[in-house]
C-alpha cells in the first residue's frame, strides 16, 4: 500500500505542530549489552509469582534486595513497604499475566495485565514493568499502569498480538531506529520522515485512540491537533531492547498535566510495524523521592 502524498505531508506537518510543543533533546541513558542468558528472566518471573500468585514473603524476601529501590509513584521505597502490601493483593485475589519478557543488560521488561487490580486504580490493567537485577535479585523497579479498555479505535487490545522475540541480532541495530525515529519525529528534527520508519504496509496499533496504519495515525493526530491537545514528549530517558522489540520509557505532557510514556514497538525489517503503549499521569505528590525515571 502506498502512502498518498498529501497524506504524508499532512502526518509530517502534524508531528512538527507535536514537536515545537516538546523539548528539542531527547537523551537516552547507555544500557549494558545484551545478555541473552535465560536465568535472569527465570528469577523475574518467579520474583513476579511470589507477588501476584504465592503472596509469599520468604519468596519476596528471596527475590528482592533489602534495599530496593521503588519509582511506582504511590508506593514507598524499599522492601518493607511491598511486604507489607502482600495481605491486600493475597484477599483482593489480584492476579498477573505476562504477555511480553524481554532482557537488556541488567533489565528485565515485563508487558503485563493484572486482574482484581483495585488497588492499581482498576479492575483490569495493563502495565510495563522494569526490573533492575543485581546479584540475582530484584533491586530497582519503574512502572506505568493504565486501565484496560475493552473498546478500542483499531479492535486490537493493549496486549495482543506477536510475543516471540526474535532477529537477537539486530537488538542494537533495532534500538538505533527507534532512537533515531524519536529524534526525528517526536522531536522535530526530519520529521517528514516518518514514512522511512513506519512501514507503509503494515502498522498494527495498540493506542485505545488510534486505527491501523499511517491513516490511522494520521487521523488521531489531526484530532489531537484540532483539539490542541498534542501528546508532548520532552525527554527520553531510557531506550530497552532484545531483538525485534524495543521499549521507551519517556517524559512529557498530555491534557495539561504531566505525563510518563511508555511506547513498545515490534520491528521488522528495519520499520516499525506495530506498536503498544501505556501513558501514566505523573502525580504532584509522590510516596518518595526517586520520581517515576
Amino acid at each position: 500500500m502506498k502512502i498518498k502524498h498529501s497524506t504524508s505531508k499532512f502526518l509530517a506537518a502534524i508531528i512538527t505542530s507535536m514537536s515545537i510543543l516538546s523539548s528539542v533533546s531527547a537523551n537516552s541513558t547507555p544500557l549494558e549489552p545484551l545478555n541473552q542468558g535465560s536465568s535472569m528472566k527465570a528469577i523475574a518471573i518467579k520474583a513476579q509469582d511470589a507477588f501476584f500468585k504465592d503472596y509469599n514473603a520468604a519468596d519476596v524476601k528471596k527475590y528482592f534486595r533489602e534495599d530496593y529501590i521503588q519509582h511506582n509513584p504511590h508506593v514507598p521505597t524499599g522492601l518493607a513497604p511491598v511486604l507489607g502490601f502482600l495481605p491486600k493483593l493475597k484477599e483482593a485475589g489480584t492476579t498477573y499475566t505476562n504477555h511480553r519478557l524481554l532482557q537488556d543488560g541488567e533489565f528485565i521488561i515485563m508487558h503485563n495485565t493484572y486482574n482484581n487490580a483495585e488497588a492499581f486504580g482498576a479492575k483490569e490493567v495493563v502495565t510495563f514493568d522494569i526490573w533492575r537485577m543485581q546479584n540475582g535479585q530484584v533491586a530497582e523497579h519503574w512502572d506505568a499502569i493504565a486501565p484496560i479498555v475493552k473498546e478500542t479505535a483499531s479492535g486490537r487490545s493493549q496486549f495482543d498480538g506477536p510475543t516471540k522475540v526474535e532477529d537477537i541480532d539486530k537488538t542494537e541495530a533495532n534500538k538505533k531506529l527507534i532512537a533515531n525515529f524519536m529524534q526525528d519525529v517526536f522531536f522535530g528534527k526530519a520529521p517528514q520522515k516518518i514514512t522511512e520508519y513506519i512501514s507503509a504496509k503494515q502498522y498494527e496499533q495498540h493506542n485505545t485512540m488510534v486505527k491501523d496504519g499511517l491513516d490511522g495515525l494520521n487521523e488521531a493526530l489531526a484530532c489531537l491537533a484540532s483539539q490542541n491537545n498534542m501528546f508532548e514528549y520532552h525527554k527520553v530517558h531510557r531506550i530497552f531492547g532484545e531483538g525485534n522489540f524495543v521499549l521507551t520509557q519517556s517524559e512529557g505532557r498530555w491534557n495539561g498535566k504531566p505525563q510518563a510514556f511508555y511506547d513498545l514497538f515490534r520491528v521488522k525489517d528495519g520499520q516499525i510495524v506495530e506498536h503498544w503503549d501505556v501513558i501514566q499521569e505523573i502525580p504532584a505528590q509522590m510516596a518518595h523521592s526517586n520520581t517515576m525515571f
